[in-house]
């Protein structure tokens, strides 16, 4: 788990963020020193929820093994997944996901909504890395 980036479970999982009080610019991931729009002069952070539902800006799948520090058995076949980049409804900034175990570029378009929800990046016997994960609206 990349700690204070999420929070909450079920229907409470939100992506957290940051939003400067000087400017207003909001970041993902979070921003905890200075405030990075290049025409703000900075102000204080302070660490904001993010919106549940966006829609897809683009999306595409990742048919190899990426390097470390990303977490795989080398052991095991690798299993490809889909990548999708959700402009957020009311921040309006474009945040990088895994798409729900299951959902293919085949069940995505440009434009339709999704929602944030918990996913599992990986797990061993002693830990489960969490993450979060873009399923798209309506589907359970």
């Amino acid at each position: 788990m990349v700690t204070d980036w999420f929070t909450g479970d079920g229907n409470g999982f939100r992506l957290l963020g940051t939003r400067c009080s000087a400017c207003a610019s909001v970041f993902f991931p979070r921003e905890d020193a200075h405030c990075r729009n290049p025409a703000c002069r900075g102000g204080d952070l302070e660490e904001v929820p993010l919106s549940r539902h966006g829609r897809v800006w683009s999306y595409t799948d990742s048919r190899y093994r990426p390097p470390s520090p990303y977490v795989s058995d080398p052991e095991l076949p690798w299993e490809p997944y889909t990548l999708i980049a959700v402009e957020l409804e009311s921040e309006r900034i474009v945040v990088l996901g895994q798409a729900v175990p299951g959902i293919t570029v085949a069940d995505l378009a440009v434009g339709m909504e999704v929602e944030v929800v918990p996913g599992v990046l990986g797990e061993d016997t002693e830990t489960t890395w969490t993450t979060w994960h873009w399923r798209p609206a309506g589907v359970a």
